[in-house]
């Protein structure tokens, strides 16, 4: 089955952007559905945003207009460009294959502070 490598978190300031990248260990062209999911302490693990193979996107309210999720099946990686940060967006970032029930990463740590 598919593994799949977070990277590309950190710590930012507030307004400041990151761009998380997922690479996957094989091809995600047949990969029907992708997703960025993020878990702050305390809180459950919420959808930030998806993707299908015809690229239709979903993206949460809450971060609407700040978020884009792409993908590259060429690359075999998903992304997440995130602007305009605020520091309720601190949280594990999740990369995600299959929806819920479906592959995981082991997530990468995004903190937004000043």
């Amino acid at each position: 089955q598919v593994q799949l490598v977070e990277s590309g978190g950190g710590l930012v300031q507030p307004g400041g952007s990151l761009r998380l990248s997922c690479a996957a260990s094989r091809s995600i062209f047949a990969i029907n559905l992708m997703g960025w999911y993020r878990q702050a302490p305390g809180k459950q693990r919420e959808l930030v945003a998806s993707i299908t193979s015809a690229s239709r996107t979903v993206t949460a309210d809450s971060v609407k207009g700040r978020f884009t999720i792409s993908r590259d099946n060429a690359k075999n990686t998903l992304f997440l460009q995130m602007n305009s940060l605020k520091p309720e967006d601190t949280a594990v970032y999740f990369c995600n294959a299959y929806g819920i029930n479906g592959i995981w990463g082991q997530g990468t740590q995004v903190t937004v502070s000043s």
